[in-house]
């Protein structure tokens, strides 16, 4: 690797963490917020995450562990000039942020049809920390979901990058970058599944 490029990828790599600290001041907000609240309503807390199903917020922990394992084995598989095993893995890693999101759709559909959503007649009748837990989860949720959606869209940009052989052993610092990304998305949803789902 010459000395231009090794600067350049140092160059990609301080970013990409710049970056995912960013990610991980605006997470920490909305966990700090969690924490605020949950201090001051922890009964209504405690109702809410009841009420959220475990075993859907265990699956998607499943799904993003697994699919965090394809991002990495992909980055190990196109340093190793496995090129089309490094592509199926990172079609894996999608369809597994795929699965993520259709078991996040059935999730919000179940609740928004038991009228639980920010806002809703069924929450404005009940205690208020348990409209704050929901508006919490629905916000934090949501963003996340969003990230979902633009890991997955990222990857499979690279996916075609790494096809056309511009990603290579070489020069791997985009799917480098993509993988960490993918990680921390995950590494977000491990904090957010017990927050939420397995509060006490």
């Amino acid at each position: 690797m010459s000395h231009a490029a090794h600067k350049d990828y140092a160059g990609a790599k301080l970013g990409m963490w710049l970056f995912l600290f960013t990610e991980l001041l605006l997470f920490g907000g909305m966990f700090l917020l969690y924490a605020v609240y949950l201090k001051r309503y922890p009964e209504e807390f405690a109702a809410g995450g009841q009420q959220l199903n475990w075993i859907m917020g265990g699956a998607n922990t499943v799904i993003l562990l697994t699919s965090s394992l394809f991002a990495a084995m992909a980055v190990t598989a196109i340093q190793r000039e496995e090129r089309k095993r490094a592509v199926g893995l990172i079609c894996g890693t999608i369809l597994c942020a795929a699965g993520f999101m259709v078991i996040k759709y059935f999730e919000w559909s179940a609740k928004i049809g038991h009228g639980i959503y920010p806002g809703s007649e069924h929450l404005k009748a009940g205690p208020p920390g348990e409209s704050v837990f929901f508006s919490l989860y629905y916000m934090t949720t949501g963003i996340h979901g969003l990230h979902v959606l633009i890991g997955g869209a990222l990857l499979g940009w690279i996916a075609t990058r790494v096809k056309a052989g511009a990603v290579h052993a070489g020069d791997f610092v985009l799917l480098e970058n993509g993988a960490l990304y993918w990680h921390l998305v995950d590494l977000i949803w491990i904090f957010i599944f017990p927050l939420y789902y397995l509060v006490l």
